[in-house]
């Protein structure tokens, strides 16, 4: 098998999968994630199968784009390579996730960042 066919993004783009699409281009969908972490948070798929931001910088950036066409107000875009970097679909995707002061949504990076010299 293909890793399209094992991979339950392009099941949804196929529509042999449920999800809620909220948008459709010809290049990617947006849907709501089965666990939203806020209110209106939302994933970008590319239709293509890439399995992440690194291996075709073109779709990267269309997908890129299409979540910004989608974003409102403050939020954060993220993408992750890798399971050390907390992907755990392995086709490319943007998670588009609305934020607010005092939302208390704490991100994976909590810890002091290093200086230039790499001390805390």
């Amino acid at each position: 098998m293909t890793p399209d066919q094992l991979c339950v993004f392009c099941a949804i783009i196929a529509g042999t999968e449920p999800a809620t699409i909220i948008n459709r281009w010809p290049d990617a969908i947006a849907i709501v994630p089965r666990h939203p972490v806020t209110t209106g948070h939302l994933l970008v798929i590319p239709t293509v199968h890439v399995r992440d931001a690194l291996q075709d910088p073109t779709v990267t950036g269309t997908c890129m784009s299409r979540a910004a066409q989608l974003a409102r107000h403050a939020c954060n875009l993220i993408t992750s390579v890798g399971s050390p970097a907390t992907q755990t679909v392995f086709h490319l995707h943007i998670h588009i996730v609305p934020r607010h002061s005092g939302d208390g949504l704490a991100l994976p990076w909590h810890r002091p960042l290093l200086s230039p010299l790499g001390g805390a």
